[in-house]
């Protein structure tokens, strides 16, 4: 990645919990049947391959999963403000995320930062974007909206180095990129400037000029004056 990163103390969070897909259910479009986004919080360190980790899976790989979506993560502190808002707990893989973190930003992580997870590295990418299977999974009116208009939708990260994670272990932030771009920003897509700011990086995941590229053309859209009656 050309962009520099900022240099200073390391933040460090924890790992809560790991977890991987339980069961199967029929939430998904018909064309996929099925949906994996029923996780559970698992013991004992779980590997983690560049595609993800053992013992888990994705049903629909054409949102979901792959190299640059390989872990999703959400911050803990997000879901207790859910928890708060639903009046019922949200516990660790009710998202469908493979790490509950608490400690550092998540949602609000730039773009391309690198953690360090037990024996792992994993990098920022991309926001998780709602669909009707998650809306299907939480069983909440209006889910899909109230979830955008909340932004708190966790990242995903592709996998640096391959090694294990388990509950407990620390996550250190070892890399921020100055361009300051966060995932929220990202899924918000409102700066045309800020995803031209990542267009013009080299070395991200494929998915993250993907997401900025479109968001940029939706934001340029929006800024568009009508044409005259």
């Amino acid at each position: 990645m050309t962009n520099s990163e900022s240099t200073g103390p390391v933040p460090t969070g924890r790992l809560l919990d790991v977890c991987v897909v339980h069961t199967l259910h029929p939430l998904s479009r018909p064309a996929v049947v099925d949906s994996a986004i029923d996780k559970r919080p698992v013991t004992g360190p779980v590997e983690v391959t560049a595609l993800g980790l053992a013992g888990d899976r994705s049903i629909d790989e054409k949102f979901h999963g792959g190299a640059d979506q390989a872990v999703y993560a959400y911050d803990d502190a997000e879901a207790l403000r859910w928890a708060s808002e639903l009046g019922r707990p949200v516990p660790a893989g009710w998202f469908g995320e493979n790490l509950r973190v608490s400690g550092v930003p998540v949602t609000d992580a730039v773009v391309g930062s690198t953690w360090a997870v037990g024996t792992a590295v994993l990098e920022v990418t991309i926001p998780r974007r709602p669909c009707a299977t998650f809306a299907r999974w939480t069983e909440e009116p209006r889910w899909v909206k109230r979830f955008t208009e909340r932004g708190d939708v966790g990242t995903y990260l592709r996998v640096v180095r391959p090694g294990h994670v388990g509950a407990g272990d620390l996550v250190e932030v070892t890399g921020v990129p100055d361009h300051g771009v966060t995932v929220r920003d990202l899924f918000v897509g409102s700066s045309v400037a800020a995803m031209d700011a990542l267009l013009d990086i080299e070395g991200f995941a494929p998915k993250v000029y993907r997401e900025a590229r479109d968001m940029a053309a939706r934001a340029r859209r929006r800024a568009a004056p009508l044409d005259p009656v």
